[in-house]
Protein backbone atom coordinates (compact mmCIF):
# COMPACT_ATOMS: atom_id res chain seq x y z
CA UNK A 1 0.00 0.00 0.00
CA UNK A 2 2.73 2.22 0.61
CA UNK A 3 4.44 1.07 -2.17
CA UNK A 4 1.33 2.43 -4.48
CA UNK A 5 0.80 5.65 -2.82
CA UNK A 6 4.79 6.98 -3.75
CA UNK A 7 4.32 5.42 -7.28
CA UNK A 8 0.89 6.20 -8.27
CA UNK A 9 1.03 3.28 -11.08
CA UNK A 10 -1.89 2.65 -13.47
CA UNK A 11 -1.50 -0.83 -13.58
CA UNK A 12 -0.92 -3.25 -10.26
CA UNK A 13 -0.17 -7.07 -10.09
CA UNK A 14 -0.45 -9.15 -7.29
CA UNK A 15 1.33 -12.21 -8.07
CA UNK A 16 0.14 -14.78 -6.44
CA UNK A 17 -2.83 -15.17 -3.78
CA UNK A 18 -0.90 -18.29 -3.00
CA UNK A 19 1.59 -16.46 -0.86
CA UNK A 20 -0.83 -14.27 0.78
CA UNK A 21 -2.91 -16.98 1.43
CA UNK A 22 -0.35 -18.63 3.47
CA UNK A 23 0.37 -15.74 5.49
CA UNK A 24 -3.18 -15.36 6.06
CA UNK A 25 -3.24 -19.07 7.70
CA UNK A 26 -7.07 -19.16 7.57
CA UNK A 27 -9.81 -18.28 5.36
CA UNK A 28 -11.46 -15.55 7.44
CA UNK A 29 -8.09 -13.25 7.82
CA UNK A 30 -7.60 -13.88 4.11
CA UNK A 31 -11.01 -12.83 3.46
CA UNK A 32 -10.25 -9.49 5.31
CA UNK A 33 -7.26 -8.85 3.83
CA UNK A 34 -8.49 -9.22 0.10
CA UNK A 35 -11.66 -6.87 1.24
CA UNK A 36 -9.42 -4.37 2.81
CA UNK A 37 -7.11 -4.07 -0.53
CA UNK A 38 -10.17 -3.63 -2.46
CA UNK A 39 -11.29 -0.61 -0.69
CA UNK A 40 -7.64 0.76 -0.59
CA UNK A 41 -7.45 0.39 -4.44
CA UNK A 42 -10.87 1.67 -5.10
CA UNK A 43 -9.93 4.97 -4.03
CA UNK A 44 -7.19 4.76 -6.40
CA UNK A 45 -7.06 5.31 -10.12
CA UNK A 46 -5.37 2.08 -10.99
CA UNK A 47 -6.49 -1.32 -12.68
CA UNK A 48 -5.35 -4.24 -10.19
CA UNK A 49 -4.36 -7.64 -11.76
CA UNK A 50 -4.58 -10.77 -9.25
CA UNK A 51 -2.74 -13.96 -10.00
CA UNK A 52 -5.08 -16.91 -8.95
CA UNK A 53 -2.98 -20.42 -9.15
CA UNK A 54 -5.93 -21.90 -8.08
CA UNK A 55 -3.76 -24.33 -5.25
CA UNK A 56 -6.57 -23.42 -2.93
CA UNK A 57 -9.17 -26.12 -1.85
CA UNK A 58 -12.71 -25.56 -4.10
CA UNK A 59 -13.14 -22.97 -5.81
CA UNK A 60 -12.94 -19.81 -3.72
CA UNK A 61 -16.15 -18.85 -5.01
CA UNK A 62 -15.47 -15.96 -2.14
CA UNK A 63 -12.86 -14.43 -3.88
CA UNK A 64 -14.47 -14.51 -7.47
CA UNK A 65 -17.40 -12.49 -5.65
CA UNK A 66 -15.36 -9.89 -4.52
CA UNK A 67 -12.97 -9.15 -7.89
CA UNK A 68 -15.37 -7.11 -10.96
CA UNK A 69 -13.58 -9.39 -13.62
CA UNK A 70 -12.60 -13.28 -13.35
CA UNK A 71 -10.66 -14.69 -16.53
CA UNK A 72 -9.74 -18.30 -16.04
CA UNK A 73 -7.00 -19.72 -17.97
CA UNK A 74 -6.57 -23.28 -19.18
CA UNK A 75 -4.06 -25.91 -20.54
CA UNK A 76 -4.87 -29.29 -21.73
CA UNK A 77 -2.96 -31.98 -23.54
CA UNK A 78 -4.04 -34.03 -26.29
CA UNK A 79 -3.25 -37.91 -27.12
CA UNK A 80 -0.17 -36.21 -29.24
CA UNK A 81 0.60 -32.90 -30.53
CA UNK A 82 1.28 -29.65 -28.87
CA UNK A 83 -0.24 -28.53 -25.12
CA UNK A 84 -3.36 -26.29 -25.91
CA UNK A 85 -4.37 -22.93 -24.09
CA UNK A 86 -8.10 -21.47 -23.67
CA UNK A 87 -10.18 -18.96 -21.59
CA UNK A 88 -12.81 -18.21 -20.98
CA UNK A 89 -14.50 -15.08 -19.04
CA UNK A 90 -16.35 -16.58 -15.80
CA UNK A 91 -17.59 -12.47 -14.85
CA UNK A 92 -16.83 -9.18 -16.02
CA UNK A 93 -18.80 -6.45 -14.32
CA UNK A 94 -20.80 -3.76 -16.24
CA UNK A 95 -19.44 -4.41 -19.57
CA UNK A 96 -20.83 -6.95 -22.13
CA UNK A 97 -18.46 -10.15 -23.14
CA UNK A 98 -18.40 -12.61 -25.40
CA UNK A 99 -18.53 -15.89 -23.55
CA UNK A 100 -17.24 -18.83 -24.31
CA UNK A 101 -13.91 -21.02 -24.97
CA UNK A 102 -11.32 -18.56 -26.16
CA UNK A 103 -7.84 -20.45 -27.83
CA UNK A 104 -4.70 -18.34 -27.03
CA UNK A 105 -1.14 -19.04 -27.80
CA UNK A 106 2.15 -17.43 -26.21
CA UNK A 107 4.31 -16.16 -28.72
CA UNK A 108 7.37 -14.27 -29.24
CA UNK A 109 6.41 -10.74 -28.04
CA UNK A 110 3.19 -11.72 -25.80
CA UNK A 111 0.04 -13.19 -25.91
CA UNK A 112 -1.92 -13.56 -28.89
CA UNK A 113 -5.93 -14.56 -27.77
CA UNK A 114 -8.42 -15.86 -31.01
CA UNK A 115 -11.75 -14.84 -30.17
CA UNK A 116 -14.71 -17.45 -30.70
CA UNK A 117 -15.64 -16.85 -34.32
CA UNK A 118 -19.32 -15.29 -34.20
CA UNK A 119 -20.04 -15.62 -38.08
CA UNK A 120 -23.52 -13.20 -37.52
CA UNK A 121 -21.16 -10.45 -36.88
CA UNK A 122 -19.74 -10.59 -40.21
CA UNK A 123 -20.89 -9.00 -43.35
CA UNK A 124 -19.47 -7.94 -46.32
CA UNK A 125 -21.82 -6.95 -50.06
CA UNK A 126 -20.45 -9.25 -52.93
CA UNK A 127 -22.23 -9.76 -56.26
CA UNK A 128 -23.93 -13.10 -56.95
CA UNK A 129 -22.46 -13.99 -60.44
CA UNK A 130 -21.06 -17.50 -60.68
CA UNK A 131 -17.39 -17.88 -62.01
CA UNK A 132 -15.69 -20.80 -64.63
CA UNK A 133 -13.78 -23.65 -62.82
CA UNK A 134 -11.86 -23.29 -65.76
CA UNK A 135 -13.66 -26.32 -67.52
CA UNK A 136 -16.60 -25.59 -69.24
CA UNK A 137 -17.96 -29.39 -69.01
CA UNK A 138 -17.74 -28.75 -65.39
CA UNK A 139 -19.19 -25.49 -64.99
CA UNK A 140 -22.24 -27.26 -66.72
CA UNK A 141 -21.99 -30.08 -64.31
CA UNK A 142 -22.45 -27.65 -61.44
CA UNK A 143 -25.33 -24.91 -62.83
CA UNK A 144 -22.69 -22.73 -64.08
CA UNK A 145 -19.83 -22.60 -61.87
CA UNK A 146 -18.88 -21.76 -58.57
CA UNK A 147 -21.19 -18.98 -57.00
CA UNK A 148 -19.65 -16.24 -54.57
CA UNK A 149 -20.40 -17.41 -50.71
CA UNK A 150 -21.04 -20.80 -51.25
CA UNK A 151 -18.96 -24.33 -49.54
CA UNK A 152 -18.35 -26.84 -52.28
CA UNK A 153 -17.34 -30.15 -51.06
CA UNK A 154 -15.50 -32.32 -53.25
CA UNK A 155 -15.28 -36.32 -51.82
CA UNK A 156 -13.74 -38.98 -52.97
CA UNK A 157 -10.49 -42.22 -52.33
CA UNK A 158 -7.20 -41.22 -52.50
CA UNK A 159 -5.60 -40.51 -55.42
CA UNK A 160 -9.12 -39.76 -57.96
CA UNK A 161 -8.09 -36.40 -58.54
CA UNK A 162 -9.81 -33.80 -55.56
CA UNK A 163 -6.77 -31.34 -54.87
CA UNK A 164 -6.02 -31.78 -59.07
CA UNK A 165 -9.45 -30.56 -59.27
CA UNK A 166 -9.43 -27.80 -56.61
CA UNK A 167 -6.27 -26.49 -58.04
CA UNK A 168 -7.95 -25.93 -61.40
CA UNK A 169 -10.80 -24.03 -59.74
CA UNK A 170 -8.34 -21.55 -58.01
CA UNK A 171 -6.10 -21.21 -60.70
CA UNK A 172 -9.40 -20.10 -62.88
CA UNK A 173 -9.89 -17.37 -60.04
CA UNK A 174 -6.05 -16.41 -59.89
CA UNK A 175 -5.85 -15.58 -63.85
CA UNK A 176 -9.30 -13.35 -62.99
CA UNK A 177 -7.53 -11.40 -60.44
CA UNK A 178 -8.80 -12.63 -57.67
CA UNK A 179 -6.96 -13.58 -54.49
CA UNK A 180 -7.08 -17.18 -52.79
CA UNK A 181 -5.82 -18.80 -49.64
CA UNK A 182 -4.38 -22.32 -49.57
CA UNK A 183 -4.58 -23.63 -46.08
CA UNK A 184 -2.60 -27.41 -47.01
CA UNK A 185 -2.85 -30.27 -44.55
CA UNK A 186 -1.75 -33.31 -45.90
CA UNK A 187 1.27 -33.15 -48.20
CA UNK A 188 3.87 -31.46 -48.64
CA UNK A 189 3.99 -27.60 -50.10
CA UNK A 190 7.06 -28.86 -52.76
CA UNK A 191 4.82 -32.12 -53.68
CA UNK A 192 1.65 -29.73 -54.42
CA UNK A 193 3.42 -26.99 -56.64
CA UNK A 194 5.44 -29.52 -58.79
CA UNK A 195 2.54 -32.06 -59.52
CA UNK A 196 0.29 -28.81 -60.20
CA UNK A 197 3.30 -27.09 -62.39
CA UNK A 198 3.30 -30.72 -64.26
CA UNK A 199 -0.04 -30.40 -65.17
CA UNK A 200 0.26 -26.85 -66.68
CA UNK A 201 -0.93 -25.07 -63.41
CA UNK A 202 2.25 -23.24 -62.24
CA UNK A 203 1.56 -21.69 -58.56
CA UNK A 204 4.83 -20.16 -58.29
CA UNK A 205 3.63 -17.31 -60.43
CA UNK A 206 0.68 -16.38 -58.11
CA UNK A 207 2.72 -17.03 -54.79
CA UNK A 208 5.69 -14.56 -56.15
CA UNK A 209 2.91 -11.90 -56.70
CA UNK A 210 1.11 -12.10 -53.43
CA UNK A 211 -2.18 -13.34 -55.23
CA UNK A 212 -1.67 -16.89 -53.38
CA UNK A 213 -1.31 -17.38 -49.87
CA UNK A 214 -0.01 -21.35 -49.58
CA UNK A 215 -0.38 -22.68 -45.76
CA UNK A 216 1.61 -25.98 -44.81
CA UNK A 217 -0.61 -26.85 -41.84
CA UNK A 218 0.63 -28.92 -39.24
CA UNK A 219 -2.77 -30.32 -36.95
CA UNK A 220 -0.78 -31.65 -34.17
CA UNK A 221 0.58 -28.00 -33.33
CA UNK A 222 -2.49 -25.81 -34.39
CA UNK A 223 -5.65 -25.51 -32.13
CA UNK A 224 -8.83 -24.78 -34.11
CA UNK A 225 -9.09 -21.41 -32.65
CA UNK A 226 -5.50 -19.90 -34.14
CA UNK A 227 -6.55 -21.96 -38.02
CA UNK A 228 -9.58 -19.84 -37.43
CA UNK A 229 -7.90 -16.88 -36.98
CA UNK A 230 -5.56 -17.85 -39.93
CA UNK A 231 -8.57 -18.02 -42.13
CA UNK A 232 -9.98 -14.47 -40.91
CA UNK A 233 -6.50 -12.91 -41.60
CA UNK A 234 -6.17 -14.63 -44.75
CA UNK A 235 -9.89 -12.96 -46.06
CA UNK A 236 -9.84 -9.58 -44.35
CA UNK A 237 -6.47 -8.70 -44.36
CA UNK A 238 -4.79 -10.48 -47.71
CA UNK A 239 -8.44 -9.75 -49.03
CA UNK A 240 -8.93 -13.92 -49.90
CA UNK A 241 -12.17 -14.64 -52.48
CA UNK A 242 -10.89 -18.36 -52.39
CA UNK A 243 -10.54 -20.41 -49.33
CA UNK A 244 -9.26 -23.55 -49.82
CA UNK A 245 -9.17 -26.58 -47.12
CA UNK A 246 -6.83 -29.72 -48.13
CA UNK A 247 -8.43 -31.84 -46.25
CA UNK A 248 -11.03 -31.96 -43.81
CA UNK A 249 -9.95 -35.26 -42.66
CA UNK A 250 -6.87 -33.36 -40.82
CA UNK A 251 -8.33 -30.49 -39.90
CA UNK A 252 -10.59 -33.31 -37.74
CA UNK A 253 -7.68 -34.99 -36.00
CA UNK A 254 -7.05 -31.00 -34.65
CA UNK A 255 -10.35 -31.40 -32.74
CA UNK A 256 -10.82 -33.89 -29.85
CA UNK A 257 -14.28 -34.22 -29.79
CA UNK A 258 -16.03 -34.68 -34.02
CA UNK A 259 -19.04 -32.44 -32.61
CA UNK A 260 -16.85 -29.68 -31.44
CA UNK A 261 -15.62 -29.95 -35.54
CA UNK A 262 -19.04 -29.87 -36.51
CA UNK A 263 -19.40 -26.63 -34.99
CA UNK A 264 -16.29 -24.77 -35.51
CA UNK A 265 -16.76 -25.65 -39.17
CA UNK A 266 -20.26 -24.80 -39.48
CA UNK A 267 -19.73 -21.30 -38.34
CA UNK A 268 -16.68 -21.02 -40.10
CA UNK A 269 -18.34 -21.47 -43.17
CA UNK A 270 -20.70 -19.03 -41.97
CA UNK A 271 -18.67 -16.60 -42.09
CA UNK A 272 -16.74 -17.24 -45.35
CA UNK A 273 -20.30 -17.04 -46.83
CA UNK A 274 -20.88 -13.62 -45.14
CA UNK A 275 -18.09 -12.38 -47.00
CA UNK A 276 -18.81 -13.90 -50.42
CA UNK A 277 -15.85 -16.28 -50.55
CA UNK A 278 -15.87 -19.92 -52.43
CA UNK A 279 -14.74 -21.98 -49.81
CA UNK A 280 -13.41 -25.47 -51.43
CA UNK A 281 -13.49 -28.30 -48.99
CA UNK A 282 -12.08 -31.83 -49.80
CA UNK A 283 -12.48 -35.01 -48.09
CA UNK A 284 -11.12 -38.21 -48.34
CA UNK A 285 -12.93 -41.76 -48.18
CA UNK A 286 -11.75 -44.75 -47.28
CA UNK A 287 -11.87 -47.46 -49.92
CA UNK A 288 -11.73 -47.81 -54.01
CA UNK A 289 -14.87 -49.01 -55.49
CA UNK A 290 -17.95 -50.23 -53.70
CA UNK A 291 -18.43 -49.25 -50.21
CA UNK A 292 -16.72 -45.71 -49.78
CA UNK A 293 -16.89 -44.17 -46.46
CA UNK A 294 -15.63 -40.77 -44.62
CA UNK A 295 -14.46 -40.42 -41.19
CA UNK A 296 -17.47 -37.65 -40.50
CA UNK A 297 -20.25 -36.48 -42.87
CA UNK A 298 -19.86 -32.73 -43.10
CA UNK A 299 -21.93 -32.98 -46.76
CA UNK A 300 -25.09 -31.55 -45.07
CA UNK A 301 -23.13 -28.40 -44.31
CA UNK A 302 -21.96 -27.78 -48.06
CA UNK A 303 -23.70 -25.79 -50.48
CA UNK A 304 -22.22 -27.65 -53.11
CA UNK A 305 -21.62 -31.21 -53.18
CA UNK A 306 -19.12 -33.09 -55.75
CA UNK A 307 -18.76 -36.50 -55.94
CA UNK A 308 -15.64 -38.44 -57.51
CA UNK A 309 -15.40 -42.42 -57.95
CA UNK A 310 -13.28 -44.98 -59.55
CA UNK A 311 -14.98 -47.49 -61.94
CA UNK A 312 -13.77 -50.10 -64.10
CA UNK A 313 -14.60 -50.36 -67.82
CA UNK A 314 -12.54 -52.08 -70.58
CA UNK A 315 -9.99 -53.92 -68.41
CA UNK A 316 -9.07 -49.91 -67.26
CA UNK A 317 -9.44 -48.22 -63.84
CA UNK A 318 -11.06 -44.90 -65.10
CA UNK A 319 -12.59 -41.89 -63.12
CA UNK A 320 -16.46 -40.63 -62.98
CA UNK A 321 -17.43 -37.15 -61.84
CA UNK A 322 -21.04 -36.16 -60.73
CA UNK A 323 -22.81 -33.19 -58.61
CA UNK A 324 -24.96 -34.65 -55.87
CA UNK A 325 -26.36 -31.71 -54.42
CA UNK A 326 -26.22 -27.97 -55.20
CA UNK A 327 -28.30 -25.33 -53.37
CA UNK A 328 -27.72 -22.08 -55.75
CA UNK A 329 -28.42 -23.39 -59.16
CA UNK A 330 -29.90 -26.01 -61.00
CA UNK A 331 -26.86 -28.49 -61.80
CA UNK A 332 -26.42 -31.41 -63.72
CA UNK A 333 -27.57 -34.79 -63.00
CA UNK A 334 -25.38 -36.74 -64.58
CA UNK A 335 -22.50 -39.26 -64.44
CA UNK A 336 -19.59 -38.03 -66.30
CA UNK A 337 -15.86 -39.32 -67.13
CA UNK A 338 -12.54 -37.27 -66.62
CA UNK A 339 -9.39 -37.48 -66.97
CA UNK A 340 -6.40 -35.48 -65.84
CA UNK A 341 -3.31 -35.56 -67.46
CA UNK A 342 -0.43 -32.37 -68.80
CA UNK A 343 -3.08 -30.08 -70.18
CA UNK A 344 -5.27 -30.64 -66.28
CA UNK A 345 -8.66 -31.44 -65.92
CA UNK A 346 -10.39 -33.18 -69.13
CA UNK A 347 -14.12 -34.07 -68.45
CA UNK A 348 -15.71 -36.06 -70.88
CA UNK A 349 -19.44 -36.37 -72.11
CA UNK A 350 -22.42 -37.76 -70.15
CA UNK A 351 -21.97 -41.58 -69.31
CA UNK A 352 -25.41 -42.19 -70.19
CA UNK A 353 -24.63 -45.98 -72.38
CA UNK A 354 -23.41 -47.07 -68.27
CA UNK A 355 -25.28 -48.37 -65.15
CA UNK A 356 -24.33 -48.77 -62.05
CA UNK A 357 -20.93 -46.11 -62.37
CA UNK A 358 -21.18 -45.21 -58.72
CA UNK A 359 -20.37 -49.00 -57.85
CA UNK A 360 -17.09 -48.83 -59.36
CA UNK A 361 -18.04 -52.21 -62.13
CA UNK A 362 -20.70 -50.29 -64.48
CA UNK A 363 -22.49 -53.03 -66.91
CA UNK A 364 -21.90 -51.18 -70.67
CA UNK A 365 -25.89 -50.93 -72.28
CA UNK A 366 -24.85 -49.38 -75.49
CA UNK A 367 -23.15 -49.85 -78.53
CA UNK A 368 -19.95 -47.87 -80.19
CA UNK A 369 -17.05 -45.94 -78.01
CA UNK A 370 -18.46 -43.73 -75.41
CA UNK A 371 -15.91 -43.24 -72.94
CA UNK A 372 -13.00 -40.88 -73.50
CA UNK A 373 -9.56 -41.94 -75.01
CA UNK A 374 -6.68 -42.70 -72.65
CA UNK A 375 -3.35 -40.92 -73.41
CA UNK A 376 -1.85 -44.33 -73.93
CA UNK A 377 -4.53 -45.87 -76.67
CA UNK A 378 -3.76 -42.67 -78.32
CA UNK A 379 -0.15 -43.70 -78.62
CA UNK A 380 -0.68 -47.19 -79.52
CA UNK A 381 -2.90 -45.75 -82.35
CA UNK A 382 -0.18 -43.50 -83.42
CA UNK A 383 2.34 -46.10 -83.31
CA UNK A 384 0.18 -48.46 -85.43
Amino acid sequence: MAKVDEARPARVVLDSLSELRMLAQNPLRYRSQILALKHFFSTRSCTVLVLDDKTADGADLQLHSIAHGVISLEQTLSGFGAQRRRLHIVKMRGMQYRGGYHDFAIQQGGLCVYPRLVAAEHHAPFGADAFTTGSDALDELLGGGLVPGTATLLSGPAGVGKTTTVVQCMVAALKRGESAAYFLFDERLPTLLTRSASLGMDLQPFIDSGKLDVRRIDPAELSPGEFSGLVRAAVEEQGARVVVIDSLNAYLQAMPEEQYLVLQMHELLSYLAQHGVVSLLILGQHGVMGDIRADVDLSYLADTVVQLRFFEAGGEVRKAISVIKTRTTRHERTIREFEIDEGGLTVGAPLRDFQGVLTGVPTFRGSGETLLRSTQSAHLAENT
